[in-house]
């Protein structure tokens, strides 16, 4: 693929799909006819989603309305109490919220600070997002995820911008009131799946996730990852594979790996057969440090530590767990690895309006393409695939933490 056919599909891609939309659905069919277009075998798998459509919000701060998101899937009502402002959710701050709105000093939460909030009599929770200083003053849009409320109660939950959130403190506001009314039903999001066969009936899956926030175009995050993946498909189509190549453009990561997660459930029976899977997640920018996280074997991130030296393309290679669709594969005894390149939100944000095409390089992806099709080459023409599957146990301790069945320290 060359950098006018890379360019296309980012400019064609250029808007926002969020899980559960019709914009979602469109790019998952555009992804799947790019594959059929490369000569593979591809469909698309629909999975349920929770979703919800907000008819009414409003947050009130001594009276007077302040801008604000309600949450998606945080229930309707109506709830008013004393304003808490927590900077942490140590315990001695959580003890201090029965009875009170909390506004928290993040844009999210999670199972176990819910559970705490909720255990303490928290009435409803303020979040805030944004930067005080850049000028722009969007608010996010997210939803209260059924694997952070767990067996607890919903509260009503709002976004704040920072702005917002800063004059609620500095004017020492007294009481809020949060009212939403919205539409809670099952939706639909969907993974594209694409494979070419190989000659001993494995797999090396490859896997990507192309859904966006509310306020972005997901150029970078990660449409870049998709682009990725049919570059390495371009790349490696003729080649006698012995290892099949299975290509996983899953919907819905943004809401917590909702796809992956859907996929890795409905496919269980035949995990085992499948040998690695490589996530591209963020890759392509001209500026930031080339990364590999490895949930597997140590001597794997060893292994691309060496070919990357050879090939003379520096790569940060550890072994840990990262926060994508590599997840639910390794924690289903998949070995796993995501790649990735790091910016950072001065060169290229995510999660904003900021995340747009102009932010990448054609010949920078090229670059991060070739690498990557050349270690899953290697992968999937080995005579065996020489990664271990035994998943090391400082990996399970940390998938467990993120996966929300430990809390951490």
């Amino acid at each position: 693929m060359n950098n006018r056919a890379l360019k296309q599909i980012f400019l064609d891609t250029d808007f926002v799909h969020r899980s559960g939309t019709p914009e979602e659905l469109r790019v998952a069919e555009y992804l799947k006819a790019q594959c059929e277009a490369l000569g593979a075998k591809a469909w698309i798998e629909p999975f349920a989603v929770p979703m919800a459509e907000i008819e009414e919000a409003h947050v009130y701060a001594d009276g007077k309305e302040i801008p604000a998101k309600g949450f998606f899937c945080c229930g309707s009502g109506e709830v008013e109490g004393e304003l808490y402002y927590m900077p942490a959710l140590d315990k001695v701050s959580v003890a201090g919220a029965k009875d009170r709105i909390v506004l928290l000093d993040t844009a999210g939460i999670g199972f176990f600070g819910y559970r705490d909030l909720m255990k303490a009599g928290a009435k409803g929770i303020l979040f805030r997002c944004g930067d005080l200083h850049n000028g722009n003053r969007d608010i996010d849009e997210r939803d209260l995820r059924a694997a952070v409320v767990g067996e607890e109660r919903k509260v009503l939950c709002a976004m704040l911008h920072a702005s917002t959130a800063v004059e609620l403190v500095r004017n020492k506001t007294k009481r809020v009131r949060i009212s939403i009314r919205q539409r809670e039903y099952e939706g639909e999001s969907h993974n594209v799946v694409a494979e070419l066969p190989g000659k001993n009936g494995e797999w090396i899956t490859l896997s990507a996730h192309y859904d966006t926030t509310a306020l972005s175009h997901g150029s970078y995050d990660n449409m870049t990852g998709c682009v990725g993946m049919l570059g390495v498909l371009d790349a490696l189509k003729r080649k006698p594979l012995n290892y099949g190549l299975r290509l996983v453009f899953c919907g819905s990561e943004e809401r917590g790996l909702l796809g992956s997660k859907a996929y890795v459930h409905d496919h269980e029976t035949e995990l085992d057969r499948i040998a690695l899977n490589v996530n591209l997640d963020m890759i392509g920018t001209l500026m930031g440090k080339f990364i590999a996280c490895v949930s597997a074997e140590d001597k794997l991130a060893s292994y691309i530590a060496y070919m990357a030296a050879e090939l003379g393309f520096p790569v940060s290679a550890k072994t840990g767990v990262y926060s994508s669709d590599s997840t639910p594969f390794a924690d289903k005894g998949v070995p796993a690895l995501s790649f990735a390149r790091i910016a950072g939100d001065a060169v290229a944000p995510i999660h904003c309006r900021f995340d747009r095409p102009d932010v990448l390089s054609m010949d920078r992806m090229q670059e991060d393409i070739a690498f990557i099709a050349e270690f899953v080459r290697r992968m999937a023409m080995s005579c065996v695939c020489p990664v271990g599957r035994d998943i090391p146990d400082s990996v399970k301790d940390d998938l467990d933490k993120y996966l929300f069945r430990k809390r951490r320290e």
